[in-house]
């Protein structure tokens, strides 16, 4: 069983990577859901620790279209971040549909060269999460962050059952969106995930709780 901690800033993500996570993503900006962290900050990171780091990808806050000079950005910051050794990156572009852009996502995994990508809850927002998964298989995705398409994990347990059974021989289904030690073993149990995504930040603190993170990776 594999726990990512989502962490937001320096001081979660420090106790994340002291703790029992198997991995972190690391973004700033949890108001806005995670936007692409600091370079220097990350470079400290890799230089302490050795358990693996994944980095957001994401200019701004809001939906997932981007602008001409946001979308350069994010080919920026990839081929910077690659270069301070981050271990993957957490991504997702969506159309004006709503739907997978799939070349701009194309050029993001190439650019990626051969770290993992990951496409985050993007997903969620697009018509038909099936489809879509088929579509990042199809791009070279190696894993989606999901909460089945509904706003949290508990709600879309069935879809991310379904997601499981149908495509996890073929990419890493990620299952996030709420999920905390109360209901991550009901979530495993009805979806016989592996893989599961918590920012382990209580509702009356700002960073990543360490006693969270402990029964998060107990109950799983």
């Amino acid at each position: 069983m594999f726990l990512e901690i989502a962490t937001f800033d320096i001081t979660s993500a420090e106790i994340a990577l002291n703790s029992v996570a198997d991995r972190i993503e690391f973004c700033a900006d949890i108001n806005s859901g995670g936007i692409t962290p600091d370079l220097e900050e990350l470079r400290y990171l890799k230089d302490k620790y050795i358990k693996p780091i994944h980095v957001m990808i994401r200019p701004v806050g809001g939906n997932f279209l981007y602008s001409d000079k946001e979308f350069m950005q994010m080919q920026k910051s990839i081929v910077e971040f690659s270069k301070a050794n981050a271990d993957g990156f957490v991504f997702g572009i969506l159309d004006e549909n709503q739907e997978i852009d799939i070349e701009k996502n194309k050029i993001l995994v190439e650019l990626a060269n051969g770290k993992p990508c990951v496409f985050h809850r993007a997903i969620d927002r697009t018509r038909n999460i099936f489809e879509s998964t088929e579509k990042l298989i199809d791009l070279g995705f190696k894993e989606i962050l999901t909460s089945g398409g509904e706003n949290s994990a508990v709600e879309g347990k069935e879809n991310l059952k379904k997601m499981i059974e149908d495509y996890s021989d073929d990419i890493k289904i990620l299952i996030g969106g709420g999920v905390r030690s109360s209901n991550i073993s009901g979530l495993k149990n009805v979806t016989h995930g592996k893989y599961f995504h918590s920012s382990a930040v209580l509702s009356y603190e700002s960073f990543a709780n360490a006693d969270e993170i402990k029964k998060l990776k107990v109950n799983l």
